[in-house]
């Protein structure tokens, strides 16, 4: 699983309908966000500092080829990651993602080629919202974005918030996990 933070960048799904777009090309590069087609499932949605965004890579033959069944593990594994910071997250039905007393926190659009995931998840940790209005998120108008920061009201390092959700997915997905998380280390040289 990679786990990293995106520059400022709207992507559009396969699903995605260009009428999501509320900015022009103008406005997308006066706030220095970039514009790009994705081949994940999904519809609209944007990236940037202060999300973490992470790409599992499953082999999903050892799940029974199985789409919606790795799509409600992704939720749960996020929903696990609220709860270990006293969030209430929540799965909708009918709404692919993880939400918060209705606000959207996390957001899922995912790809997969010869039963190999790829492309996965945003959680929205300290990420600036007002972003979010260059766009109707994932195609659902009069949705409310928010963010970890926002609902608990106090700073949240990503680098915790990567860590346990790094163990949630272990256990969920029911696999150890190989490697560490630890962006402060300097590569070593050869």
């Amino acid at each position: 699983m990679l786990l990293l933070e995106h520059p400022p960048v709207i992507t559009l799904g396969r699903t995605a309908r260009r009428e999501h777009l509320l900015a022009d090309d103008d406005e997308l590069r006066r706030r220095g966000i970039e514009l790009h087609e994705t081949g994940r499932g999904g519809e609209i949605t944007y990236h940037g500092p202060g999300q973490l965004v992470g790409y599992p890579i499953v082999d999903l033959n050892c799940y029974g080829k199985d789409l919606h069944r790795y799509l409600r593990q992704l939720e749960e594994i996020l929903i696990r990651t609220l709860a270990d910071f006293g969030l209430s997250g929540a799965a909708l039905p009918g709404k692919t993602g993880v939400w918060v007393e209705g606000r959207k926190i996390a957001s899922i659009g995912i790809a997969v080629r010869r039963w190999i995931s790829y492309h996965g998840f945003a959680m929205n940790i300290d990420n600036d919202l007002t972003d979010f209005a260059a766009i109707i998120p994932c195609g659902l108008p009069g949705v409310t974005m928010t963010s970890m920061c926002r609902e608990l009201g106090e700073p949240v390092a990503k680098n915790h918030v990567a860590e346990i959700l790094i163990g949630h997915f272990g256990a969920v997905m029911q696999r150890p996990l190989l490697g560490d998380f630890n962006d402060t280390k300097k590569p070593t040289q050869a």
